[in-house]
């Protein structure tokens, strides 16, 4: 069962409710008596490797340098101002 306390109390207590959420209790904060927040303990999730593989593509070139590419980004060199 989940500790409910008000804002002001939230406000007051939170190094004591992080405590307890940090030992797995859920914590719900109300305003006015209605609830509007639940603090959980953080659960790292794990990585998933290669779970875009066949998703995306990209071009063998995709690193070769486009000069004309370049001159639209930085101007080219003959460019007077």
């Amino acid at each position: 069962m989940a500790t409910i306390v008000n804002m002001h109390e939230a406000k007051s207590t939170l190094s004591k409710l992080v405590e307890k959420v940090a030992a797995g209790e859920e914590v719900v904060i109300a305003r006015a008596g209605k609830p509007v927040a639940k603090l959980v303990r953080y659960e790292k999730e794990p990585r998933r490797l290669g779970f875009l593989e066949g998703k995306i593509w990209m071009a063998e070139d995709f690193d070769e340098t486009d000069e004309e590419l370049i001159a639209l980004f930085y101007g080219s060199e003959d460019e007077e101002f």
